[in-house]
């Protein structure tokens, strides 16, 4: 649908990057760093995020320990698209809250010789792939799983388990509503649920 053809000649090569993990692993503080580089090597980069997260700022991109980067909050993934002209670099946080489109449009620019950067929860709150982000793990050419620490037993965490009794697949939240779990240490507290 969005295909398009790298123009020959062309000096730069498009490819996909996504960052994924659980909540409070970092992957928005690797997000920034990536797309901070690339300013610095002045490269011409947009970044953008969905209208829905507003937790710390409603433009920017902020990460748990408040580095920040300017973005546009866009409602669709195909609004990038037509947002992003003349870059080299595009970045897209919170990818998991985007539509089904999202890894078109990641393809598309991609194949215009554009470095796209993605981060995004891997999974939702009970354990299951979320929103685009596994389609977006098959089609990248780099993937990059961060880590948080199990908040009850120290071990790497890979799970966002949420505290408070809400069923919603979507809610945002911070330390007072998920904590990074473990495998065991999540496993153990979906039984206590049930």
């Amino acid at each position: 649908m969005f295909l398009e053809q790298l123009k020959p000649g062309s000096h730069h090569h498009g490819h996909i990057e996504v960052i994924c993990g659980s909540m409070f692993s970092g992957k928005t503080e690797e997000l920034i760093r990536r797309l901070k580089r690339a300013k610095i090597a002045r490269q011409k980069v947009e970044i953008f995020k969905p209208k829905l997260d507003t937790r710390y700022d409603e433009i920017n991109v902020v990460s748990h320990d408040s580095n920040s980067i300017h973005s546009t909050p866009v409602d669709s993934s195909s609004q990038i698209l037509l947002m992003a002209n003349d870059v080299e670099v595009v970045g897209i946080d919170e990818a998991q809250f985007f539509d089904d489109e999202l890894p078109a449009v990641a393809q598309n620019l991609a194949n215009r010789g554009i470095r796209v950067i993605v981060a995004g929860l891997d999974m939702d709150y009970l354990g299951k792939p979320f929103g685009p982000i596994p389609h977006m793990l098959a089609i990248a050419e780099f993937v990059t799983k961060v880590h948080a620490i199990c908040m009850i037993c120290g071990n790497l965490a890979n799970y966002s388990h949420r505290t408070v009794s809400n069923s919603s697949r979507i809610l945002l939240g911070e330390q007072d509503s998920y904590a990074p779990l473990c495998r065991v240490c999540f496993n153990n507290e979906r039984l206590k649920s049930e």
